[in-house]
């Protein structure tokens, strides 16, 4: 026959995927585009559990580091896939003074607070509803998180809406209302891992970031109020270069260790524009990064072990800078009563 087909549709699947010692079921909504592309968001920590696609020959794999099964997503302690929140990354010492009011968090990394504390998002279950329209396969999931969980103030309505594209984008839009005036900062710490295959090390990845500067931080990784220029330091990838090139530097003063676990301050970044572009030679892989967040914390899997190797993906985390409650220089993350947060980051996906 020498016509052609009509594109598949886009399509939600939705299947079982364990039930947490509450009683609660948790599901798995696999979105599938007219490409083939899939990717699976569990209703425990809105986590990205896969995103497949497909290599310059048209081999679809897992390009995320991901676990078969809730009980291993429930004994992980490296928020892999996760949804972060109430807030991304530290906040110093595990306090912060809102209106005069001094709050005080979950220490849950060293003395500071990481990733929402003891019971952040990525540990929560939250609700789920799929759309469907003919470009495009989506789920949005809720969660309802109580005044002085983890011991953020105010009851906060929380959203985040996973879309596939037919164009291989995946566009995670966040939104969330408060009855309390609150910070929020949320981000997805999903690791990506582009060569499909999570023994291999992703330092041989060309990373490209549009900054000039990076928050100058402490021995225990929260920013000072300084910002360093990148030119002439590992951490310039204002042209691409292989993420492992300059790891093994040993300049202390700017604390790069085994591995990046640094913000940097985006580009001229009010609306969502292309911030980040990462290429794995060998599979033909492209991964592109949008996002109207003003920081991006480049993450390499320093604490990986045991069951993923460390440097084994790397994390490409959108937010607001690090401590900013703490830090009256940085973009407020401050919400009030009748204020909703937005936050939208795209990951797009192509091959050369």
């Amino acid at each position: 026959m020498n016509s052609k087909s009509k594109m598949p549709l886009p399509e939600v699947q939705k299947k079982m995927f364990g039930t947490l010692s509450s009683g609660v079921e948790v599901f798995s909504y696999t979105l599938i585009n007219s490409n083939g592309s899939q990717v699976s968001i569990l209703t425990y920590g809105a986590i990205i559990q896969s995103i497949k696609v497909s290599d310059s020959e048209g081999n679809f794999e897992n390009v995320v580091l991901s676990y078969e099964d809730l009980d291993s997503y429930l004994k992980d302690d490296c928020y892999i896939g996760a949804t972060i929140g109430r807030y991304a990354n530290r906040i110093q010492n595990a306090a912060f003074t809102l209106d005069g009011k001094l709050y005080t968090l979950d220490a849950n990394n060293g003395s500071n607070n990481l990733h929402g504390g003891l019971k952040g998002f990525d540990k929560a279950a939250w609700t789920a509803e799929s759309s469907l329209s003919t470009t495009s396969a989506s789920v949005s999931l809720s969660y309802l998180s109580p005044a002085m969980e983890s011991g953020f103030p105010g009851t906060l309505n929380t959203k985040v809406v996973f879309t596939l594209t037919n164009e291989n984008a995946l566009k995670i839009s966040y939104a969330a209302t408060t009855d309390k005036k609150t910070v929020v900062n949320m981000t997805n710490h999903s690791y990506f891992n582009l060569s499909g295959h999570f023994k291999s090390s992703v330092l041989d990845h060309y990373l490209q970031i549009d900054s000039d500067n990076i928050l100058e931080i402490d021995p225990n990784l929260i920013p000072t109020s300084k910002q360093l220029p990148v030119k002439s330091t590992p951490f310039d990838f204002r042209k691409s270069k292989q993420i492992g090139l300059h790891i093994k530097n040993e300049n202390e003063q700017l604390h790069l260790g085994s591995g990046y676990d640094h913000c940097w301050v985006l580009n001229n970044n009010e609306k969502v524009k292309l911030v980040s572009t990462v290429v794995h030679e060998a599979s033909g892989r492209i991964l592109e990064v949008f996002t109207n967040e003003p920081g991006m914390q480049l993450y390499t899997g320093n604490s990986l072990n045991g069951f993923f190797q460390k440097h084994s993906g790397f994390c490409l985390e959108t937010q607001h800078f690090p401590n900013s409650p703490n830090q009256v220089e940085f973009p407020t993350v401050e919400l009030n009563l009748d204020e909703l947060y937005t936050s939208t980051t795209i990951f797009k996906f192509s091959t050369n």
